[in-house]
């Protein structure tokens, strides 16, 4: 059980990667040095301290690609936090080296909406594909065409770089797709190398990633060992981060005289919901101070 609620938690994360952008089969190919144009959305967030921007684009057989993130006001050429809380016409542009996305139309309310028009950098994609990125070069239906990964790549600010630096790791052969998961969930050679020194020298890209979604860094490690767990595989801290299995947890078990136990058996008490209260109730019961008892009880199993 445990294993099947793993593998679906980390699916349904991951899921967000390969849907970044909505790729329909009746979108055209456009050549990186194109323009191609969509309508733009914008919020503010609940402190008016960063923008929610949504962009669309449509084709003529009604596809759709569309993605929404939210930036920094400094994100943006020419718009401030002040012209879409007061309102009126506005003229906008984010640029970045992969290429540049050009807005135009009104706020009104913390709220705004127009057109907009984006061009990818050709420099941007020959510099890359010298680096062992092909933005032209498809993998799979759902990558879309080149145009696509450059409008996802302006989005989300990737650069040569960060192409530079994940090289530098020696993972070998990376996809374009490992720059956006590098992008999004804020992997570089820092955070590899911070890893690395907490004892996992042989993260790959799809582990990181893990480590990201699931807020495992070099402090929750030494916490972990602290708690008295030294040395244990990956997968188990991605166990205790999903069931959260925490130190107040550890501690309350323990003093109810659960002393002796593994991160599988923390991770089984959490899935079927048993804590310090139920253990007081099982032991007044006569039910044996043992993991797999303590289970059966709960499940209605009775041992013969």
């Amino acid at each position: 059980m445990s294993k099947l609620r793993l593998v679906l938690a980390f699916a349904l994360v991951m899921g967000f990667v390969g849907a970044f952008w909505i790729i329909t089969p009746n979108m055209p190919h456009v050549l990186a040095q194109g323009t191609t144009t969509g309508e733009w959305k914008a919020s503010l967030n609940k402190d008016n301290s960063k923008i929610h921007v949504s962009l669309e684009r449509r084709s003529e057989r009604g596809g759709h690609n569309q993605m929404g993130q939210t930036y920094e006001f400094t994100d943006f050429q020419g718009l401030s936090r002040e012209t879409a809380l007061n309102g009126g016409p506005a003229k906008f542009s984010l640029v970045r080296e992969a290429g540049r996305i050009d807005l135009e139309g009104s706020f009104q309310n913390g709220k705004g909406s127009g057109t907009f028009n984006f061009t990818g950098n050709p420099s941007f994609v020959s510099a890359m594909k010298t680096r062992g990125f092909d933005f032209d070069e498809r993998s799979s239906k759902r990558d879309g065409d080149g145009e696509e990964r450059l409008f996802a790549a302006t989005t989300l600010n990737i650069t040569t770089a960060l192409a530079d630096d994940l090289n530098s790791l020696g993972f070998g052969k990376l996809s374009v797709e490992d720059l956006f998961k590098a992008a999004i969930f804020k992997i570089d050679s820092t955070f590899a190398r911070e890893m690395k020194a907490s004892g996992f020298e042989d993260l790959g890209m799809e582990e990181l990633v893990k480590a990201r979604i699931f807020k495992i860094d070099a402090a929750f490690v030494r916490q972990v060992s602290q708690m008295g767990f030294q040395k244990e595989p990956f997968e188990s801290l991605v166990k205790m981060q999903i069931f959260k299995v925490t130190p107040e947890f550890i501690t309350e078990v323990r003093n109810e005289g659960l002393t002796e136990l593994q991160v599988e058996d923390l991770v089984k008490l959490r899935i079927f919901k048993i804590d310090a209260q139920y253990i007081r109730d099982a032991k007044a019961d006569g039910v044996p101070l043992e993991v797999e008892r303590l289970v059966q009880r709960k499940i209605g199993v009775a041992r013969h």
